[in-house]
């Protein structure tokens, strides 16, 4: 029996197997001060630095930008310590992620990732072509040795977050050298680390020097979170000659805008605001973790900007859900997480001392219902 000819365009394969990706709400009941904390975005806004190299680029918006965002990677080569050639620059690391998927995964290979993980990667591994494949994590935690045991000889690449995004947690250097160690070498160990700014632990790294020694990992890095550049959509990629090479062939020409270039260099060059950002979220990590636990609540131990806040099974007048109405009525949006596998949890973004006392006290009163 032949197979009839379709009427209309068709997708590719795969294309059509993909749940699109939902940002977090920017919405609060009506009349009620909004307090969103539902996209991991700064409370302390971008860099002064940052919104004066911005307003400038606006005198020259007629002038295409320089396609390969030179500036932008000198300055971060600058802070780092790198070479600017191994560096690539986007818009916003997703279109990394898509990139990496569409130029190293297709029809029949596999792309791994964790169980919790970051919504994208599966999306960018089925619009390759490419059969995701999902590792277990334990204590929502990713697992090496699951990773591992989810190789086969179709796998292509394996997307680790780290620090992982929605649970915060985090591999240690070590364990992260035993993952890649047990890949095959023609396997791409792509290292997402969007929230490396935040993480104060002495066991971690961002995957800098593991690039730096191997031909097969690379480690992609925002200027969303810690720069307060989301609006701008700025991403960066350290990798090795061969990969970065690659990815500037079918990258776009001009895909990272001028304000955000001028932006983006100033911002990362702007140490004192890091560190301002820094301090902010390391004084309230710990004070909205025990004041949750102190209400009965359980929640995952982060290391970035965010916690992960689980509410009791079996009782649905204090389920996540009813906790989210609850917040909403109130002004406080947090992130609903079923999509990522945690239909009873919410996920808060470290907002503003008014914001996040605020939470305190209204999940506080809720839990007392």
């Amino acid at each position: 029996m032949t197979t009839p000819e379709p009427t209309t365009p068709q997708p590719n394969a795969g294309v059509m197997q993909i749940a699109a990706y939902v940002p977090g709400r920017d919405k609060a009941a009506p009349g009620v001060r909004l307090h969103k904390l539902s996209s991991n975005e700064t409370p302390l806004g971008a860099s002064p630095a940052a919104i004066e190299a911005y307003r400038e680029a606006a005198d020259r918006l007629e002038i295409y930008p320089d396609g390969s965002s030179h500036e932008l990677r000198r300055a971060i080569a600058e802070v780092h310590g790198l070479n600017p050639d191994n560096i690539v620059c986007s818009n916003g690391s997703d279109e990394l992620l898509g990139l990496l998927a569409s130029s190293y995964v297709g029809p029949g290979d596999e792309g791994i990732f964790t169980e919790h993980g970051f919504l994208v990667y599966r999306i960018q591994i089925l619009a390759a072509g490419g059969t995701p494949v999902v590792a277990p994590e334990t204590d929502h935690r990713a697992d090496v040795d699951a990773i591992l045991g989810a190789v086969t000889e179709r796998t292509k690449i394996v997307f680790l977050a780290n620090p992982n995004n929605p649970t915060g947690t985090y591999l240690s250097d070590e364990e992260v050298r035993r993952l890649h160690a047990g890949l095959p070498p023609h396997v791409l160990l792509v290292l997402d680390a969007a929230y490396a700014e935040y993480v104060r632990r002495n066991d971690y790294a961002s995957g800098i020097e593991l690039v730096s020694a191997n031909r097969n990992v690379v480690m992609t890095r925002t200027f969303s979170k810690i720069h307060g550049l989301a609006g701008l959509r700025i991403g960066w990629l350290y990798g090795p000659a061969e990969i970065v090479d690659a990815l500037n062939r079918v990258r776009g020409p001009f895909n990272v805008n001028a304000p955000a270039i001028a932006a983006g260099s100033a911002a990362i060059r702007d140490r004192a605001h890091v560190d301002k950002a820094i301090a902010h979220n390391d004084k309230w990590l710990p004070r909205l973790t025990e004041a949750f636990e102190a209400m009965g609540l359980k929640v995952t131990p982060s290391v970035g900007n965010f916690v992960l806040i689980h509410f009791p099974d079996g009782d649905e007048a204090r389920s996540a859900a009813a906790a989210d109405r609850y917040l909403v009525e109130r002004g406080y949006v947090l992130r609903q997480v079923v999509p990522y596998g945690l239909p009873n949890a919410l996920r808060m973004t470290i907002g503003t001392d008014e914001a996040n006392q605020g939470v305190i006290d209204a999940l506080a009163a809720f839990m007392r219902q």
